[in-house]
């Protein structure tokens, strides 16, 4: 058996994007940011960034966009994807992102419902990944 597990905690480095498939189906879309402290070779701290590209369907799309914004701090579960296209150049690009099947919100981050924020960080939210296209 393969395993395709992603486990992330981190702050989002900018508001969620809200994104509506023609289906009607909602996604969110943001980048997160997670940190690593070290110790280089003359013992100095050192702090090294990465940045993730996540993905949320349905409920747990409509939810970061509600209450997510830039700063909230958030705990993600899911799974890696690689997306590849060709520009009008015909280029090739490729992007990994992880597409989050489970979420914690814990708090952080500057939305006008903060104060209901506290009240939901608690609750756990999953949803299954719904397909983009329904296959015939």
């Amino acid at each position: 058996m393969d395993v395709n597990k992603v486990i992330l905690l981190g702050r989002l480095v900018k508001d969620p994007v809200r994104k509506e498939l023609p289906s009607g189906q909602e996604i969110s879309v943001f980048s997160l940011a997670t940190n690593y402290l070290y110790k280089d070779e003359k013992n100095q701290k050192k702090e090294s960034v990465e940045f993730h590209s996540i993905i949320l369907w349905g409920r747990l799309a409509e939810v970061s966009n509600e209450y997510l914004t830039k700063g909230s701090k958030v705990y993600v579960e899911g799974r890696l994807k690689t997306r590849t296209w060709e520009d009008e150049n015909k280029e090739k690009h490729y992007k990994t992102e992880v597409v989050v099947n489970h979420m914690n919100m814990l708090g952080g981050g500057t939305k006008k419902e903060e104060e209901n924020q506290d009240e939901l960080a608690e609750e756990e939210i999953t949803v299954e990944e719904v397909p983009m296209e329904k296959s015939k």
